[in-house]
């Protein structure tokens, strides 16, 4: 399914394309050099799901690929609420330890 492909492009960033499920046309993308990995993992998790969900749902080719963005849009979601809860507790812990030196000073 993953079929690499990339060049180099301007301004220090390669191009590369991505093909995801069985769309016609890959995506052309233009990154640095150092997210490409993170950009393969992406592509063949999103292959990886949509073939496992070709063979398990049936219906159309768009109505899995769908599926596919809201499974990943889910996450997003909820992987940016985590961290939001993560931030708010740390920002909070970093006022109480000014606050407990700064008694002490």
């Amino acid at each position: 399914m993953t079929r690499l492909s990339t060049v180099m492009a301007d301004n220090n960033k390669i191009k590369i394309w991505i093909h995801l499920a069985d769309t016609d046309n890959p995506i052309a993308l233009s990154i640095n050099p150092v997210e490409e990995e993170r950009y393969r993992k992406a592509e063949e998790l999103v292959n990886t799901l949509w073939t496992k969900w070709m063979d398990r749902f049936s219906g159309s080719t768009h109505d899995v690929l769908a599926r596919v963005a809201f499974q990943f849009a889910r996450l997003y979601l909820e992987a940016y609420g985590e961290n939001r809860q993560v931030n708010d507790f740390l920002t909070d812990l970093e006022q109480r330890l000014d606050a407990l030196l700064g008694d002490e000073a």
